[in-house]
């Protein structure tokens, strides 16, 4: 006999507790592999393939698509240990297949690797009595048919074939515009006959009419368009969750400041064209960008103003000054909003982090970032600026304690050496959880990244 295994939706990653199903990858009755992809679904992070660890036959799945699931649900059942030799007239003998994998995800996983896997005989199989089999094709019931059990559609929901036998009838009630299923039929067992349909077509003839006004007033009604309803679910919802949370649990304050970024914009052209003449050792054919060096610069100052890298545990009310900088940074995407990061930023050059951020965004574009690298962030820096916007005031990514938002650099009136110039000007916002500093520690934070946009130079005395 074949033992039917449950598999539950495992946990995918740091804080994740749902996941919405985007696309089944078997059907019901499929055979299955070990280890092989079973469902697509996606979380507040990411897209992910769910391998399944057992092998044999699909008896169950629990779950349409576009519906959320928390960890630990049931995704699907599988049928295993039923087998039989492959038809190629071999007589080797049957072998059960083992239900274990040896890979995992997060928490599953089970057994050692697969030894040899047979053909699952699908026949005769079937899921748990009591297990609700989300996709399993329920029989048709027709209206007094033999062998129902005395059971119809209308009493358990079921809408099976309708009791018609004659096309004319069926063709009167089209012309007509009617849903034989509301018909009783008058004919043995239920059978719907023509006349059943005439009547109901007198009866419908004999019904007032709407008065000229109710029925402009619908027929207005009608046209108007319908509000259209976006569910937020995946990663809108999970932003919006934790963009709710933010605002609802820290106290944060805002400073902004302009700076005068045309020195830092001379100093990343003078890095590049080295880098294209091959100057500057190893890795120095990378091109840095100003992302990249915004994020160091922001290293630099943290480590200056610890207090900026840092969470707040309300039960024991308690500031957590964290040792090391994961940077995120914000990342739009078709999926919408994410915020890869980049782990131990403070012990990372600019090249380093610059290649770092380079990778994550295609993989945030792809869809193929992992969980483990979007969670874990101690500050987050947000370029606004490639979307032709000068300000903003940043909402913090929770539960840390600041973000750095940058604006477009664009050339301005400036004063710069006693006289008015054209300059490259570029608006700087920080959004700080007041609970961890006062304005003085933000506005000097603020100001050290200013100077260092401003003459770069102030930013080798950290190195």
């Amino acid at each position: 006999m074949p033992q039917v295994l449950e598999f539950k939706l495992p946990d995918l990653g740091e804080g994740l507790t749902e996941a919405e199903i985007v696309r089944w990858l078997v059907e019901v009755g499929d055979v299955v592999a070990i280890d092989q992809p079973v469902v697509e679904v996606e979380t507040a992070k990411a897209m992910v393939e769910v391998p399944c660890p057992y092998g044999g036959v699909v008896t169950a799945r629990f779950g349409e698509e576009g519906k959320e699931l928390p960890v630990g649900a049931p995704l699907l059942t599988v049928a295993v240990g039923s087998v039989e030799p492959e038809p190629s007239g071999s007589a080797e003998a049957a072998e059960a297949e083992p239900s274990g994998s040896g890979n995992v995800l997060v928490g599953y996983g089970t057994g050692a690797p697969p030894v040899r896997r047979r053909r699952v005989r699908p026949e005769g199989l079937s899921a748990p009595a009591a297990a609700p089999v989300a996709s399993a094709v329920v029989p048709a019931v027709v209206p007094g048919a033999s062998g129902a059990s005395g059971a119809s559609g209308a009493s358990d929901g079921v809408r099976g074939p309708v009791a018609v036998v004659s096309p004319l009838v069926r063709k009167l009630a089209r012309q007509h515009d009617l849903d034989l299923r509301q018909l009783a039929g008058s004919g043995p067992d239920g059978l719907i006959l023509r006349a059943d349909v005439e009547s109901a077509i007198r009866s419908g003839a004999e019904t007032p009419q709407e008065a000229p006004q109710e029925a402009a007033a619908t027929e207005q009604a009608l046209a108007r368009p319908a509000a259209e309803r976006v569910p937020l679910r995946g990663v809108r919802g999970a932003v919006a969750d934790k963009l709710a949370r933010s605002r609802r649990e820290i106290p944060d304050a805002t400073c902004w400041v302009d700076a005068d970024a045309t020195e830092l914009m001379a100093a990343r052209a003078a890095m590049n064209g080295a880098a294209v003449n091959g100057a500057g050792g190893p890795g120095a054919g990378t091109k840095v960008s100003v992302l990249a060096l915004l994020a160091r610069i922001c290293t630099a100052a943290l480590a200056r103003y610890p207090e900026l890298n840092s969470t707040v545990d309300q039960e024991a009310r308690e500031i957590v000054r964290l040792p090391g900088v994961h940077l995120g940074f914000a990342a739009q995407t078709e999926r919408g909003l994410v915020v890869p990061v980049v782990r131990d930023a403070h012990a990372r050059s600019t090249e380093s982090i610059g290649a770092e951020i380079t990778r994550l965004t295609e993989a945030a574009r792809t869809g193929t970032l992992k969980p483990a690298e979007l969670t874990g962030g101690t500050f987050t820096l947000n370029n606004y600026g490639v979307f032709g916007v000068d300000g903003s005031t940043p909402i913090i990514n929770h539960p840390e304690a600041a973000m750095l938002g940058v604006g477009r650099i664009v050339p301005k009136p400036w004063v710069h050496e006693g006289e008015l110039a054209v300059r490259r000007v570029v608006q700087l916002s920080l959004t700080f959880d007041h609970r961890v500093c006062d304005g003085g520690t933000a506005g000097g934070f603020l100001r050290f990244v200013a100077d260092c946009v401003e003459q770069p130079a102030v930013l080798l005395r950290t190195l």
